[in-house]
C-alpha cells in the first residue's frame, strides 16, 4: 500500500508518517520510482507507535523499545527485560515530572491567591 492508504488505514497524517519513517520507526520499500510502499505490518508498527507516543515516550526511546513491545489487546507489553526496565526508567522520570508540575501548579495558585488579597483590600486606590 502506499502511503495515502497507509494514513488512511491508521488515522494518522501522511506528514506524520513521513516523519516516523525519518525517526526510523517505519522503514517501507522504495519503488523504483521512489514511492514509498507499505505492507500490514507497517499499520500495527504506526499503531504501536502512536500508543507508545501517547504513553510519552519520544521517538528516541520509541525506536529502541518498538522491537521488544507485543500487542496485548488494547494495550503493549514489553517482551525483552532489559526495554522493560527502560521503560521503568522512563515511568519514574515522568513521575518525578508530575511531582514538579504539581508544586508548581501549587505555588502559582498560592501567587494568585495572594494577589487576590491585596487587590480587593477595601480602601485601597490604584
Amino acid at each position: 500500500m502506499f502511503i495515502g492508504e497507509l494514513a488512511r488505514r491508521t488515522g494518522v497524517s501522511t506528514r506524520s508518517l513521513r516523519y516516523y519513517e525519518q525517526q526510523g520507526l517505519l522503514r517501507p520499500q522504495r519503488r523504483a520510482s521512489g514511492y514509498r510502499e507499505f505492507d500490514e505490518s507497517d499499520v500495527a508498527a504506526v499503531r504501536r507507535v502512536r500508543i507508545l507516543l501517547a504513553a510519552g515516550l519520544n521517538t528516541d526511546l520509541i525506536r529502541e523499545v518498538l522491537p521488544c513491545m507485543a500487542d496485548e489487546g488494547a494495550i503493549l507489553a514489553p517482551t525483552c527485560e532489559e526495554m522493560a526496565q527502560d521503560l521503568k526508567h522512563e515511568h519514574e522520570r515522568l513521575s518525578r515530572s508530575i511531582e514538579q508540575l504539581q508544586a508548581a501548579h501549587a505555588m502559582l495558585g498560592s501567587i494568585i491567591h495572594a494577589g487576590e488579597q491585596v487587590t480587593v483590600r477595601p480602601g485601597r486606590s490604584g
